[in-house]
């Protein structure tokens, strides 16, 4: 890409549908950090200083309130592949949560992009800023569970959270004894004497 296009694209507004989402949002403080151009017109994938969002091309602009946000702790995994044209596609992850304490992975979201812009870099110091710490525990008959402590806007204290590698691990009660006694290991050793 040409230092004129970087030049335009750094200066450009957000498309339109793009600044009603995000004046639209209850977070009054939320701002538009980078978009991507989703292949076919298909609309915008953008990333706020709240989490990342996906803005449809035919979004009524009254509607704007409705398109939902991924905040930045629940994205368990942002995977960014790039193409030689400016392009690429992210597959994301998000994290719910299944119980108190554990999280599960939901299935990956595929998000094709013709102009990625800034889209990427953004993203991935994003996610990272969340993270404050991950440890992968192996479970007694095989697999595993990541502890991770993550920042949570609005929360003082980190959160921290354990994950199965596997989802069908979360019925083994042995291998449920062990993430518990990990995740109380954890928790205590990140509180101040």
């Amino acid at each position: 890409m040409r230092l004129a296009d970087l030049l335009r694209r750094r200066l450009a507004r957000p498309p339109e549908p793009v600044r009603a989402v995000v004046q639209a949002s209850a977070d009054h403080d939320e701002r538009v950090l980078a978009w991507g151009e989703l292949v076919r017109g298909q609309g915008w994938l953008v990333a706020t200083s709240r989490g990342l969002r996906v803005v449809p091309a035919g979004l009524a602009l009254d509607e704007a309130g409705a398109v939902d946000v991924l905040r930045w702790h629940e994205v368990g995994a942002a995977r960014w592949t790039a193409t030689n044209d400016g392009g690429g596609s992210f597959a994301v992850v998000a994290l719910t949560e299944v119980e108190p304490g554990v999280q599960a992975r939901e299935q990956e979201q595929r998000h094709a992009l013709s102009d990625a812009g800034d889209l990427p870099a953004v993203v991935r110091r994003r996610v990272d800023e969340t993270v404050v710490a991950s440890r992968r525990t192996p479970l007694p008959n095989g697999g595993g569970v990541v502890l991770v402590a993550r920042r949570v806007p609005g929360q003082a204290a980190r959160e921290w959270t354990v994950v199965f590698d596997d989802d069908a691990d979360r019925g083994d009660p042995e291998a449920r004894e062990v993430a518990r006694r990990k995740l109380e290991e954890a928790v205590a050793g990140d509180r101040p004497d």
